[in-house]
């Protein structure tokens, strides 16, 4: 079995998950990379269609399980205040 980290869910305090550390430092990285460090920030849509330029091939084929990856991070990066959530939707995220 291979290493897993664990990551938190902003939505779910105190319930953690785990996932594949190589995969999430990349999107992690990626996702930090392309969000804007004030308000408004972007959507989760804008973010996934923005990280994936960024993605390598042998990770994330063809940008394959983007989306699922990105919602994993923004989660996460939620729960530790690196991200904040606008407070009225639409969704939009920016760094802290």
């Amino acid at each position: 079995m291979s290493e897993k980290i664990e990551v938190e869910n902003v939505g779910q305090p105190g319930k953690t998950y785990r996932v594949d550390p190589s995969k999430y430092a990349e999107m992690r990285k990626a996702v930090l990379a392309v969000t804007p460090s004030e308000a408004p920030g972007l959507t989760p849509a804008q973010i996934i269609a923005a990280v994936k330029p960024h993605l390598s091939e042998t990770l994330f084929p063809g940008g394959e399980t983007a989306g699922w990856w990105v919602k994993c991070v923004q989660l996460d990066l939620e729960a530790k205040a690196i991200l904040k959530r606008a407070p009225k939707s639409p969704v939009r995220l920016w760094k802290a």
